[in-house]
């Protein structure tokens, strides 16, 4: 969950995510199967997937193309998206989202269920990537650097004055502001994370909102990576603490702000997990964790010895995704898990009903995710992501009777062209490790020129999804085979940690190795075309056989 708006960020859309992440805080074979010839591309080698050569080869090879015969401009795949990330006040008045302006993404309002449509803030430089409400209903929050230093600071207007101007919350030149908290029973209040003190230490401010002012809540003693609060009282009572002599995480809560702190459990390197949220009776804590098992699993925590008194929620399979609770009784009502797809277990009956209203209303074979709620949860905004197409929002009205009403397309030009369908696959391994995958052809009966798109990190995944450059290869003629590699995360502590010492050497190539060879056994790729492409990791990838 996003500490600043409750939002599970697992279950969002990709282009959600991509605009969150401010806030929250040549071939590569080194063993053969068959013989393969490979070539290497750099991103700054792509042409070869934008030529007119190919257009004509398309056409005459490809009778079973996936995509557009067109050739689909790369400004329309690549551009800015039109709508993103639609936020309702939290009163259910105002709608804010992303949009450009004047090519720009800048923050626009609107009154719900009016067409009174205004754009709120004037940046003409970056562009705003993620905005959010804060719990009076009348300030947009944003976070937004200074040309590019990522020194991001938090932002604050009042969307309900059409002349008001953005004022800085934390105005330190240098200092960077994370960790953003805000409270329903606290509306005039939020509390931010700011090195301002000391540039290596994040310390805890409390911000009124009327006047801007800030005042030290919580100084960093040494060491804390993040804070957390205890909802009712909204006091700073939970810290993360990384060890740099064993690498260890330690979760450190307190049972007031005068109080003193104590380590509530410790996941030493290799284990993962974190603390999630405080029981309202404050004697047990809700949070994930690996001790004792593979992955990931939703669990009860004694919050004075840090017993695990229960398992909630567990795969063995795959880490937990999201987690949704009851803003009141902090009792568990959804978890997600994401082995291939995103999967759901509900604990409340009536929430469920809606998943189920909202996955029969929704486009074939999308995904269902909540971008936003009114505070009293009677009006979603809500999210339907395709493979084949850009993400859908509308809105979903209880009060109604549970009316699924269209409200934007994220990118309206896509709508023009046909694109492929994204499969979900399993590829075994040569020491039999299974790993997910997800194929996306350029033609459905022959074999055609593959692209092995590499993800970075590693500690990252590739997900389900529309995915652009995908689409991109795949409309010129290539089949895109995007692999989740030993050393990705989400599949739990064994999986990440089978690439330790491996990047761009060993078992870690020899997956994508293995992955190509599946897909020349499958008729999915011509071996004699073969190529791999990425960044970050997935360049160290490229650049390792080279």
């Amino acid at each position: 969950l996003c500490r600043a708006c409750r939002r599970d960020l697992c279950a969002e859309p990709a282009d959600a995510m991509l605009l969150h992440l401010p806030l929250i805080v040549g071939c590569a074979w080194t063993h053969r199967t068959l013989p393969i010839r490979t070539h290497a591309v750099s991103r700054s080698a792509t042409a070869v997937a934008d030529g007119a050569s190919n257009a004509a080869t398309r056409a005459a090879v490809r009778m079973a193309a996936t995509t557009s015969d067109a050739i689909i401009p790369k400004s329309v795949l690549f551009g800015n998206p039109e709508y993103a990330s639609p936020i309702i006040s939290p009163d259910g008045k105002l709608l804010a989202y992303l949009r450009p302006d004047e090519g720009v993404l800048n923050v626009w309002c609107r009154t719900v269920g009016a067409s009174d449509d205004r754009v709120i803030t004037k940046d003409r430089y970056r562009g705003i990537r993620q905005a959010f409400w804060a719990e009076d209903s009348k300030t947009l929050l944003y976070m937004q650097d200074d040309g590019g230093d990522e020194n991001f600071h938090l932002w604050g207007i009042d969307a309900t004055t059409p002349s008001s101007a953005a004022r800085d919350l934390t105005p330190f030149p240098g200092a960077k502001a994370q960790n953003v908290v805000t409270n329903k029973r606290f509306p005039d209040q939020l509390l931010v994370g700011i090195n301002k003190r000391d540039p290596t230490q994040f310390d805890m401010y409390r911000c009124t909102l009327a006047t801007g002012e800030l005042t030290l809540d919580t100084e960093n003693p040494g060491g804390v990576l993040g804070w957390g609060t205890e909802d009712e009282s909204f006091e700073v009572r939970e810290a993360i603490v990384m060890n740099p002599a064993d690498s260890s995480t330690t979760v450190r809560v307190r049972d007031s702000a005068g109080d003193e702190w104590r380590d509530l459990v410790t996941f030493p390197y290799g284990e993962e997990g974190n603390m999630v949220e405080f029981a309202r009776d404050g004697k047990s804590v809700l949070a994930l964790s690996t001790l004792g098992r593979e992955t990931q699993a939703l669990v009860r925590l004694d919050a004075t010895t840090g017993a695990e008194l229960e398992t909630i929620a567990y795969d063995p399979k795959s880490n937990t995704a999201g987690i949704l609770l009851d803003d009141d009784t902090k009792e568990v009502r959804a978890v997600s898990f994401n082995y291939a797809r995103t999967e759901r277990r509900f604990f409340d009956k009536e929430l469920e009903a809606d998943f189920r209203a909202l996955e029969a209303a929704a486009p074939g074979g999308a995904e269902v995710s909540i971008a936003s709620r009114t505070r009293d949860e009677q009006t979603w905004i809500v999210a339907f992501r395709r493979d084949d197409g850009p993400t859908e929002y509308a809105v979903y009205d209880k009060e109604a009777g549970g009316t699924v009403s269209p409200l934007f397309v994220s990118q309206p030009a896509l709508l023009e062209y046909k694109f492929a369908k994204m499969e979900d696959v399993r590829i075994t391994a040569r020491d039999g490790l299974e790993l997910v995958a997800y194929l996306t052809r350029a033609d459905s009966d022959a074999p055609t020129p593959l692209v092995l798109l590499v993800h970075g990190g590693p500690w990252a995944r590739d997900g389900w999804g529309f995915n652009a450059m995908a689409q991109w290869m795949a409309n010129r003629g290539y089949a895109v085979l995007q692999v989740n590699y030993r050393g990705s995360s989400g599949y739990g502590k064994s999986f990440l940690h089978k690439g330790d010492k491996q990047w761009g050497v060993g078992d870690m190539q020899h997956d994508l190795s293995d992955a190509v060879a599946w897909a020349v056994k499958e008729g999915i790729a011509r071996e004699d075309r073969v190529c791999i492409f990425g960044g970050s990791y997935g360049g160290d990838a490229t650049l390792a056989r080279m």
